[in-house]
Order: structure tokens, then C-alpha cells, then sequence
């Protein structure tokens, strides 16, 4: 079986480097690992809808932001199909079939979706849509005969959902739909960056974000002022690891050759932890380390975002085309959707010719 990705965001903002370290810099990867038959990227605005029904501006403003943010960190139109959900109307279909599969319950019981709504103050009033999210996100995955799904380990339930959606079908009717499976970062780093803050999520709202499209400026600002080790008052203070920050951040972007550039005195990062942890290191040379490697990481990216900005409608362009070539794809599982639950009434030539005859031999009689 050929091996298909499908994975995407959700345009309610620019993309930070929490999205980065979690999954855009996988996605290239996987990209270019020539394992795949097919990647492809969505921009989930309908799925963004569903919480923002009443701001669609924020998300058709979000829509370049998210494109150039792909194009910037390395996503290649050549190699992976970028595409706007809304713009596949078989997604819609797709989703009304496969809600017969589901009982209310077993929404009810999905904890991402729980998590969800109560983040969302959603208890007393819950949207439809937002609350069948996992039929979606199964509509999505199917469509496009999906095998693997990079996602983090807070929505393996919807990818748990979607397979159930994916047995019951098959065994109702035919089995034209393929089952997915979960793609887990496998680095701890790269699971969950936490905010500048100390806080356990990025988000835009907190204002405790770095986002990819920010200025060099703006990044050593922000780094400044990240959370350390309150206890970490002097520099001959011994540190502390645990919830600092800085050093989460060092573990997701720190690599051997950055000491031998940025800061020879250490050979690796263990052994400035291990320095760090007995004292005699102080937090605002951390952070200055911090910094000199984000940059180095993030630069290439701001260079080639410039880029693209400067001629929009050609980004446009790449979604127009990609979301063409991911729409033939997805009406074609749809083609084979209705033909195996039997709905395909106008091209069932066997169907109408056995009516027909029947029909006939009523009126012989």
C-alpha cells in the first residue's frame, strides 16, 4: 500500500515555534524523505470555523499567514499538495455519511474533544460542528486514503475515532476506506515547547509566543525576558532545570556544533546542565546562547518568507492549484464511497436496467 501523510493547522494566527519544534519541521522531513507517496498540507479553515463562526475575517486574514509560514520553513508545492479545506466540498459529504456511523455518546466520550470544550467555555452551548470536529478530522484523513497522521500525543483520541469510523464503514458496506495511523514526535522536546512565559501552551492570546515570521529584534527581546529558575539569584546559585524554560527550549534546538560557534568553553549540553545545576552559570549568558541558536534557526526562514511576500498572488496560486489536485483526489474516494453504500444511482447501469425490466414485465401482465 502506498504511503500517504496528511496533516495541517488551523488558520487563527501566525505560526510559532512551538508549531516548529512540533511538527513543521517534521513535515519537511517527511517531505523529503521519499518514503511517501503523497503529503499533503491543509489549511483547516472550516474546522477553524467551527469556534470562530462569528470572527471569519480572523480566519480568512490567517489564511496567507499560515501559507507563507509552510512555504518559509521548507514545504516544497513540488513535492507536497498545500490546500485549503473549504475549497474540497467532498470533505462536506464525506462527513454527513460518516456521522451515521457515530453515536452522540461516543462524542461525548472522545477526552480531546472534552479538553476542548471546556478550554473553550463550551459546556452550556455547544456548537455542532465544533462538536463533531473527529467526524471531520475522519473525513479529512479518509478522503485523501491517508496512512499516516503526524500528530501530538493529545489527539491520538481523534485518530483512535477516525480508525473506528474507518472499521465500521468497511465492515457495513465495502472496504474502500484506509485505516490510519498516528505519527508521535518521538523526541520529548519536540511533544510540547512551552510559552516564554513558563506557561504549558503557546498562544496568542497570552502573548507568550515567538513566531516564525518575527524580527531578529523581536526574538532577543522575547528571549530576554524568558522564564528561568526564580531560585536562581546569583550566578554561583546552583540552577535548577526542571520548568526552566530556557533549557526546554535548548533541548529542542540545541545541537553539538552550536557550542563550537557560539560557546567553545562547553562541549555539549549535558555538561552545561551539569554546570549549570552546581552554579557559576548565569541565566542572562544562557539566554544569550539561547538566542544566537534560535536566530541561526530562524533567519533562513525570515529570508525566504520576504521572499514570497513579495508577490502574494502567487502563493494564492499555489493553494488554487494545490487545492485543484486535492479535490480530484478526494472526489474520487467519494465516487467509491457512494458506490459502496450504493447511492451511486445514475451510474448503477445494473440497477436501472433490473428496474426497468421489472417494471416492463409489470406491464406485459
Amino acid at each position: 500500500m502506498d504511503k500517504i501523510i496528511l496533516t495541517g493547522d488551523r488558520p487563527t494566527g501566525r505560526l510559532h515555534v512551538g508549531h516548529y519544534v512540533g511538527s513543521l519541521r517534521q513535515r519537511v522531513a517527511l517531505q523529503n524523505s521519499g518514503e511517501y507517496k503523497r503529503t499533503m498540507i491543509m489549511i483547516a479553515d472550516a474546522q477553524a470555523l467551527t469556534d470562530n463562526f462569528a470572527n471569519p475575517e480572523k480566519v480568512r486574514q490567517n489564511i496567507i499567514e499560515v501559507a507563507l509560514d509552510y512555504l518559509s520553513v521548507g514545504l516544497d508545492p513540488e513535492k507536497s499538495i498545500l490546500f485549503i479545506q473549504s475549497q474540497i466540498p467532498e470533505l462536506t459529504e464525506l462527513t454527513f455519511y460518516y456521522s451515521d456511523l457515530v453515536t452522540v455518546a461516543r462524542l461525548q466520550r472522545n477526552p480531546t474533544v472534552k479538553n476542548e470544550i471546556k478550554l473553550r467555555n463550551f459546556e452550556a452551548d455547544i456548537p455542532v460542528g465544533f462538536f463533531t470536529y473527529p467526524i471531520s478530522q475522519a473525513s479529512d484523513i479518509t478522503a485523501f486514503k491517508a496512512t499516516t497522521v503526524p500528530v501530538g500525543e493529545d489527539q491520538l483520541p481523534m485518530i483512535e475515532q477516525a480508525r473506528e469510523i474507518v472499521r465500521r464503514f468497511n465492515s457495513i458496506y465495502k472496504p474502500v476506506l484506509v485505516e490510519p495511523e498516528a505519527l508521535v514526535p518521538k523526541e520529548a522536546a519536540a511533544r510540547r515547547l512551552p510559552g516564554i512565559d513558563g506557561k504549558a501552551k503557546m498562544s496568542k492570546s497570552l502573548g507568550n509566543c515567538i513566531y516564525l515570521s518575527d524580527s531578529a529584534d523581536e526574538v532577543t527581546a522575547k528571549i530576554k525576558t524568558m522564564y528561568t529558575d526564580p531560585q536562581h539569584l546569583r550566578v554561583s546559585d546552583p540552577g535548577h532545570l526542571e520548568g526552566n524554560t530556557v533549557f526546554t527550549y535548548l533541548d529542542a534546538f540545541c545541537r553539538p556544533e552550536h557550542f563550537a560557534r557560539y560557546w567553545p568553553e562547553y562541549q555539549s549540553l549535558d555538561e552545561l546542565k551539569e554546570h549549570y545545576q552546581k552554579g557559576g552559570v548565569g541565566d542572562m549568558k544562557v539566554k544569550k546562547f539561547l538566542t544566537q541558536i534560535v536566530q541561526e534557526e530562524l533567519e533562513p526562514i525570515r529570508r525566504k518568507r520576504a521572499e514570497y511576500e513579495k508577490d502574494i498572488p502567487a502563493v494564492y496560486d499555489i493553494l488554487k492549484a494545490g487545492s485543484d489536485k486535492a479535490r480530484a483526489i478526494a472526489a474520487q474516494t467519494l465516487h467509491e464511497v457512494k458506490d459502496a453504500m450504493q447511492i451511486n444511482y445514475f451510474d448503477d447501469a445494473e440497477l436501472i436496467r433490473a428496474q426497468a425490466e421489472k417494471y416492463a414485465a409489470k406491464h406485459e401482465d
